[in-house]
């Protein structure tokens, strides 16, 4: 299944760019989400847990950034992962573009989703993945904006993230971000908020038929 999302940012573009690029930062404001390894710049290992009511999903894999196009802002994120109580396994490709919109910025996120096995199941219906998907990005969007509100000073503690060698750092410098105590995780999407919004949407669907 393939659907869009979009969610702002109250950076300017460049600087919005620089904040989304360093995955280590901006993991924590991700629902659910927990990164677990590094394995290269462009290529992590996590974990993500999504409850729908009574049944909670968590998915392991690696998330590996494709293709990243700093000029144009835009980015290729391929996904994959499997339920941990063997349920069925999750692959995605997400295409990510960041223009400017106002005094922010807006990212547009296109996701070509596949499910497999038992899981696959909870995307029928009125479409309650998509309703997912929406939820976890408001709520990432509300969380970053969170972040960089209580940090102040957005960009200077983020680390450089192109493929050239970072300078050393001064005598006196602050704790590195590794060194720093790292967001609260979020919690993981409430069943009942989600079902809710479905519902809402079926409804609202509905009467613009008749």
């Amino acid at each position: 299944m393939e659907f869009d999302n979009s969610f702002e940012v109250p950076l300017p573009a460049g600087d919005a760019w620089k904040v989304l690029m360093d995955i280590r930062r901006i993991a924590p404001c991700m629902p659910g989400a927990e990164l677990t390894d590094m394995v290269d710049e462009h290529t992590y290992k996590g974990r993500i847990a999504v409850r729908l009511g009574p049944v909670a999903l968590a998915f392991a894999g690696t998330v590996k950034f494709d293709e990243i196009d700093e000029a144009n802002r835009t980015a290729r994120v391929a996904a994959q992962g499997s339920d941990a109580k063997g349920r069925g396994a999750a692959n995605a490709v997400a295409s990510f573009h960041l223009e400017p919109a106002g005094n922010g910025a807006k990212v547009l996120v296109h996701t070509n989703l596949t499910l497999s096995g038992a899981v696959a199941q909870y995307g029928r219906g009125v479409g309650i993945i998509q309703m997912t998907a929406a939820q976890i990005i408001t709520q990432f969007a509300n969380n970053l904006k969170a972040q960089l509100a209580k940090e102040g000073g957005p960009i200077a503690a983020a680390p450089a993230t192109s493929s050239a060698a970072a300078s050393p750092a001064p005598p006196h410098q602050s704790p590195t971000p590794a060194q720093q105590p790292a967001p609260p995780a979020a919690k993981p999407i409430s069943g009942f908020a989600l079902m809710a919004n479905v519902l809402w949407g079926f409804l609202r669907r509905l009467f613009r038929r008749e």
